[in-house]
């Protein structure tokens, strides 16, 4: 394919809100000289914010395009969106970008949406510049900044401010072996080594400045045209579309990127031959109609109706668009003088805009749904409504995006046999990796089912958005293979596998251990060092899991997640009690097992038998009759065989934790607070294990405050039974004792018991001896492992310390940690392993503890238990000795008594 070199680069500005992006443009375009004066965000006269919804916010809503002219170059400007809710427009230009900036705040550094973007970019391999902006601002220091960037981003992020020196140059060498090689054999680099490495993201150039100052503009942009490469097409057409409007005037507008060859006004594109109207080219408001577009440029076109962001014209496939998904789902409630299908048509418009909205009819509630990724997003919905429309939408409470998927794989099986009809079709269901979505295939033999049926199969697995059996929540995560199926040469239609197909998924979700999964927010939280423990606090009552705060400048940055559903709205939280000092930024970081799933159960109250638009059962034939057949038996009348699952899984499918209609929690269930040790704990000799032991299980959760992604809560349907004639054999072995760990939390106990709590009043040291001594004795008699955690973490510099105290383990966690978090951390890496109790009286620690699975006793009944356990040692003892034989310690005892009556 031959190819000819374009001048044409396009370029995507990318970055987190406030953190000047739109200012940068503003400057690129003054530097260009395509404005004579800059205009400001918070001013409203930003020459790419030529919305009134943008301006009257002061945020980016919609990807805008600008050019700048030079001569040699022509360089298209895309201005994407920095609000995380309006993600999904920034990631729809990301695929057909040449290079991308990233603007960094200064001030704030690499933030929460930073590695988003930062990933996304990655996914698309585009090339990225980095620009620092607000260096104008009092506390910002580069060489701190350059050792973010290369810690939080890559290790290649390298300052380019002086590029002809020989320490740019071994910085530059260092990141590749080549390059090395030439450095040290020429003691330089050339720039067009220099231009691959950044092509191929091998290096990050870093440049420095203000925006609104404008300093360090004219440099970045040099740097820039220097180090870029012109971009090759092919002669043939192509192009990729990102983008569908509508300009004032109603007319659909189809942005794209011609990738080969050139567009002409006439041409005939799309599978329906639509011929192009028009063709725009855009710079801000205003744009020229030109009767051509080359390989490079980004343009609009009128005339095409079949078009969708993500579709690829000419040689170009389609795109799998986006990464980002939306978490929230609210009722849209149109006024009662427009009907529902009226408001529909309408919504599927802007849908064509916002494909991210997921514009929803529920037949059941008969009602409109609209999927969005936030609140801000919701507030520009209406406003596009009212504008566009000239109706007031309202929307009903927002409710949470779950999701389900399966633990195990499973065999589905759907059958569609009425009078004249007929089609069998066998899945198999396997859980896949988090974020994975939904992947098909076929394993079936064209001997078994010709090719036509099987692609008819994988056809109508893609079309439909599958429900699960927990909510009818979308199903996600997971692979779905088609391993069998059959036809009926005269009988079978179309629509017979259609039908045949979704009742398959169906019935493999009824019998499979389904899991829901609700969306987890990564976020971001900077407080004033004042207010740590109330931060801290806060975090762990929303389920959230943080990295141990760093506090720099009077300010205590947290960087963790936690569920959508418990921040809610957390963020003016923030703003109230930090007096407006305080900042929460959030991105999506995907979905998570479900830390309540009982309770969204129990709320959704969906039964998938009776929704009749998803059955579960299958279609079955006799008499010249059809009927149907309930899903837990589908399997006993099957045409075709079982599918041969490995050796043991289909027993497991099948039988294991055959629990009717229950829950049950992780692993096991947890202990009632209200059983004794010796209850809990496995009655069996414990062997003493050494400090380094201890120490090596300890050291596994002192480094973060990170929960796996564990199955967590898990609902089971009742299994299919095997047929009549089939043979199960089940093998039962006996399970080894855990160790036992006995974790106590020294302060929350010494305050809650009374003789502890007075002696603290006066020497707090004295009261820690005394519970220690108190510990040892305990220990000697149940004979568990015993770890005593005490807070030390408002000593400044303290690292976790861990000793041995006679018999037990002492631990002094570290600074900003408390023993809260320290017990949850061993808890959650040693609850599967060991048989774990803590004693707290701390009720969310309480929960937090449950929700591993560990045992929990109360400060109090642990008292009860110490002593319980001391008097039932004292009556053993007293039960063994001989009589007629007087003990030393019997006449201590007595010794004892006569003084106390005497005093």
């Amino acid at each position: 394919m031959d190819k000819k070199l374009q001048n044409h680069i396009c370029l995507g500005l990318l970055a987190h809100v406030d953190a000047g992006k739109t200012t940068l443009s503003e400057a690129l375009l003054y530097a260009n000289g395509v404005i004579r004066s800059m205009g400001r965000v918070d001013n409203g006269d930003a020459f790419l914010d030529n919305f009134a919804l943008e301006r009257a916010r002061g945020i980016t809503v919609f990807s805008k395009q600008a050019v700048l002219h030079n001569a040699q170059d022509t360089v298209t400007i895309l201005d994407t969106p920095g609000h995380v809710d309006f993600s999904a427009e920034m990631e729809r230009t990301l695929q057909v970008l040449d290079y991308a900036v990233l603007v960094i705040s200064g001030a704030e550094g690499v933030q929460g949406h930073t590695r988003t973007l930062w990933y996304l970019l990655k996914e698309y391999n585009v090339p990225v510049f980095l620009f620092v902006n607000k260096m104008d601002q009092p506390g910002t220091d580069r060489q701190a900044l350059i050792e973010q960037l290369r810690a939080s981003l890559d290790e290649n992020c390298l300052d380019f401010t002086e590029t002809d020196t020989e320490t740019f140059f071994e910085s530059v060498a260092m990141c590749g072996e080549e390059e090395l090689d030439y450095f040290l054999e020429h003691g330089r680099m050339e720039e067009a080594q220099i231009r691959e490495m950044i092509a191929g993201r091998r290096i990050f150039p870093c440049y420095f400045g203000s925006a609104l100052k404008y300093t360090g503009i004219e440099e970045f942009w040099q740097g820039f045209l220097s180090f870029a490469c012109r971009q090759a097409y092919p002669q043939e057409f192509g192009a990729k579309v990102f983008k569908i409007a509508r300009d004032s005037q109603g007319n659909r507008l189809t942005y794209l990127k011609v990738t080969g060859g050139s567009l002409k006004v006439r041409d005939s594109l799309t599978e329906r031959q639509e011929k192009v109207g028009q063709i725009r080219i855009y710079s801000g408001e205003k744009y020229e109609a030109v009767p051509e577009a080359e390989a490079g440029a980004v343009c609009a076109v009128i005339g095409l109706t079949g078009t969708r962001p993500g579709m690829g014209l000419g040689f170009e496939g389609d795109s799998d668009l986006p990464f980002l998904v939306p978490v929230l789902t609210y009722q849209v409630i149109p006024p009662p003088e427009c009907d529902h299908t009226v408001m529909l048509s309408y919504l599927s418009q802007l849908q064509e805009e916002e494909p991210e909205l997921h514009i929803v009819w529920n037949e059941h509630l008969q009602e409109i749904q609209a999927q969005v990724m936030g609140e801000v997003q919701l507030e520009i919905l209406k406003s596009l409504i009212a504008e566009r429309f000239g109706l007031e939408v309202s929307f009903g409470a927002g409710n949470i995006l779950y999701k389900e998927t399966i633990a195990y794989p499973v065999e589905g099986v759907g059958h569609y046999e009425p009078l004249r009809h007929y089609a069998e079709v066998h899945l198999l269901l396997e859980p896949g990796e988090p974020g994975s979505g939904l992947v098909f295939d076929s394993v079936c033999s064209e001997d078994v089912l010709d090719r036509n049926w099987q692609r008819l199969v994988l056809t109508h697995l893609e079309e439909k958005e599958h429900r699960g059996v927990l909510t009818g929540a979308a199903i996600t995560d997971m692979k779905i293979t088609l391993v069998a199926g059959r036809a009926h040469l005269k009988h079978t239609e179309g629509g017979d596998f259609r039908q045949a197909t979704y009742r398959a998924v169906r019935q493999g979700l009824m019998e499979a251990e389904s899991i829901l999964l609700e969306p987890v927010y990564q976020f971001r939280l900077e407080v004033p060092d004042a207010m740590i423990g109330r931060a801290m606090t806060d975090i762990e009552r929303m389920h959230g899991t943080f990295e141990p705060p760093e506090v720099k400048d009077g300010m205590a940055i947290f960087v963790g997640a936690a569920p959508v559903a418990a921040m809610g709205d957390y963020q003016k939280e923030v703003v109230a009690y930090s007096k407006g000092s305080g900042r929460l930024s959030c991105s999506l970081k995907g979905y998570e097992p479900c830390r309540n799933p009982q309770e969204i159960i129990a709320q959704a109250a969906y039964d998938p038998e009776r929704d009749l638009d998803n059955p579960t059962g299958s279609v079955f034939c006799s008499h010249g009759a059809g009927f149907v057949v309930s899903w837990d038996k589908v399997k006993d009348y099957m045409h075709l065989e079982a599918l041969d699952l490995p050796a043991g899984q289909a027993e497991a499918l099948a039988w294991e934790k055959e629990w009717e209609g229950e829950f049950y929690e992780g692993e096991g269930l947890g202990i009632s607070a209200g059983r004794s040790l010796r209850q809990a704990q496995k009655p069996q000799e414990e062997a003493w294990i050494g400090e380094d032991e201890v120490e090596a299980i300890l050291s596994r959760t002192a480094g973060a405050n990170k929960r796996e992604q564990e199955r967590g809560w898990r609902y089971h349907k009742k299994k299919a039974k095997p047929s009549a004639g089939a043979a199960v054999t089940r093998t039962y072995q006996a399970q080894e004792p855990k160790e036992s760990y006995l974790l106590v939390d020294g302060y929350n106990v010494i305050f809650a018991w009374e003789g502890l709590r007075k002696l603290a009043e006066d020497n707090i040291d004295g009261a820690r001896g005394r519970l220690l001594e108190i510990l040892c004795d305990y220990q000697g008699i149940e004979k568990c492992h015993l770890i005593v955690v005490f807070d030390a973490y408002r000593v400044e510099r303290h690292k976790t310390e861990i000793l041995d105290y006679q018999n037990i383990h002492v631990v002094f966690t570290q600074e900003a940690e408390t023993a809260d978090q320290y017990i949850e951390k061993f808890a959650h890496e040693n609850a599967r392993k060991y048989q774990v109790t803590v004693v707290t009286s701390d009720g969310l620690e309480q929960i937090i503890i449950r929700g591993q699975g560990c045992a929990l006793i109360s400060a109090r009944e642990f008292q009860g238990i110490v002593q319980s356990s001391r008097e039932g040692n004292y009556q053993e003892y007293t039960r063994r000795q001989e009589p007629g034989k007087r003990y030393l310690g019997e006449a201590i005892q007595k010794g004892m008594q006569e003084m106390r009556k005497r005093v």
